[in-house]
């Protein structure tokens, strides 16, 4: 056998054996089967939040597949999404969430073993509606109901109710204005709304309330977000605006529905314009939106303290408050003053043991919390316990010396004792700490410009209104 003949027999054999191992796919018109790709390792994860930079619970997030297959999750407490076992690949991703307009962020490319982290941001819907009607300039609400017209610094505050009340109103006011946050990390830098609202800022620093409420009310005009809103609104308040006030965090809890802060506003808003009730509605709607957050269980506290008449709807929330943070001084405190105010009579045996062993707690967990002192005083000359009222109120005056209803508390005990000399020093206390302290209040009100307005076609705030 020649050597030609050689090779065509080693071609044949080599094609016979490669027909014979490919011969069942082709037998059924297949071809050969190909290895799965091995299970996908990359992982997509991210925050879903709204156009206030707080995180949405409960968004739907969809991650579809080039090929078309589809996997959905959905956020969490904290607004987190996250998706795993992902196949290498490109990827289209999208939230949505009922009262938002939908967002999509696409291509979205995974390599294998990649972990990747893209936060999303829902816009209101209303406020997408507002911007699209607008030509591109979106609008508060067409034109506010009210102007401001100018300053005065009077300390005439135009408010009815004791002036305990009123120092309360002005002292929730300031704690609004603690709830401002900075977002100049989410803004674009040369944004026009943005530099107003900067504008507005460095104006109330010198001193020009006026100017100032003028930034910010244009930064709120060009751009409607939770900030801008929320930032007028407070300045609003802090300068004794109420209905104004009320007018603004009214808008911006429609266009925000979700924002427990501008709820919590809205509540002070209405509480210095002297309706407790609307100011308790919201404060409690802001509770229940999101139980864990302390701030609106914080002001309904401090609202409380200062009424004679307590709210069942606040009672309920502040028992709700030490139930969840039962840690918390605060809680306790505020749960026992509420409690102590709804108790029918200071003989009632169980009320006193439920409020004294909440305060007892409170002044446990902060041994500094003079109010706490005070409340327990006040329980044990209701009971008569003079001694105990005493030595429980010494111990208020030495966490907070500056507390004059504490010597005031203390000089009556005193005098119930027997003991005039000391009632009467106590009382010369009482009155020399009341004496610089309203001389101080009178200064910080006159530091605080109030605002001049006038509104246009609208009846008084103080009327109920129903919501948009």
């Amino acid at each position: 056998m020649n050597s030609k003949q050689i090779r065509r027999e080693q071609i044949a054999t080599l094609v016979l054996a490669v027909t014979m191992l490919f011969a069942p796919f082709m037998i059924r018109g297949q071809s050969p089967e190909i290895p799965p790709e091995p299970a996908g390792e990359a992982t997509l994860q991210g925050v879903v939040r709204d156009s206030g930079n707080r995180p949405v619970v409960g968004a739907t997030v969809c991650l579809q597949a080039k090929a078309g297959k589809t996997v959905t999750e959905r956020t969490d407490s904290r607004g987190a999404y996250r998706f795993s076992a992902l196949r290498k690949g490109q990827y289209a991703l999208r939230a949505e969430m009922n009262g938002y307009d939908d967002t999509t962020f696409s291509p979205v490319v995974l390599a294998r073993k990649e972990s990747r982290t893209i936060d999303l941001r829902l816009a209101s819907a209303r406020a997408g509606e507002r911007q699209d009607s607008s030509a591109g300039r979106p609008e508060f609400f067409d034109e506010p109901h009210f102007a401001v017209a100018g300053v005065t610094d009077t300390t005439n505050l135009g408010g009815h109710g004791s002036d305990t009340i009123v120092r309360n109103r002005e002292a929730m006011a300031q704690a609004t204005a603690s709830l401002r946050t900075d977002d100049s990390g989410n803004k674009t830098d040369g944004d026009e709304a943005e530099q107003h609202r900067l504008l507005g800022d460095a104006e109330e620093r010198l001193g020009n309330s006026l100017e100032a409420a003028r930034e910010y009310q244009r930064a709120a005009e060009l751009n409607p977000s939770e900030p801008n809103l929320f930032d007028w609104g407070t300045e609003l308040l802090l300068h004794r605006a109420a209905e104004p006030a009320i007018e603004v965090f009214t808008e911006g809890n429609r266009m925000f529905p979700r924002s427990v802060r501008m709820l919590v506003a809205l509540g002070a808003a209405w509480y210095a314009n002297g309706s407790y009730d609307r100011a308790a509605e919201h404060l409690c709607e802001a509770s229940d939106l999101n139980p864990d957050d302390p701030n609106p269980y914080l002001f309904m506290g401090k609202m409380q303290a200062a009424e004679t008449a307590p709210s069942e709807a606040i009672v309920e929330r502040l028992s709700r408050f030490v139930s969840r943070q039962p840690q918390n001084a605060l809680a306790n405190y505020y749960y026992a003053v509420s409690l102590r105010q709804r108790r029918k009579s200071p003989e009632n045996a169980a009320d006193f043991a439920q409020v004294k062993s909440l305060l007892e707690k409170a002044v446990s967990l902060d041994p500094k919390l003079g109010l706490g002192y005070l409340q327990l005083g006040i329980l044990y000359s209701e009971q008569r316990d003079f001694a105990k009222a005493i030595s429980t109120y010494r111990r208020a005056i030495e966490s907070a010396p500056q507390m004059e209803q504490a010597h005031y508390r203390l000089a009556q005990a005193y005098r119930q004792s027997g003991e005039s000399s000391k009632a009467q020093a106590e009382l010369q206390t009482y009155e020399k700490i009341s004496k610089e302290k309203t001389q101080e209040i009178e200064r910080q009100r006159h530091e605080v410009q109030q605002f001049v307005y006038e509104l246009r076609d609208r009846p008084p705030a103080s009327q109920p209104q129903q919501k948009p």
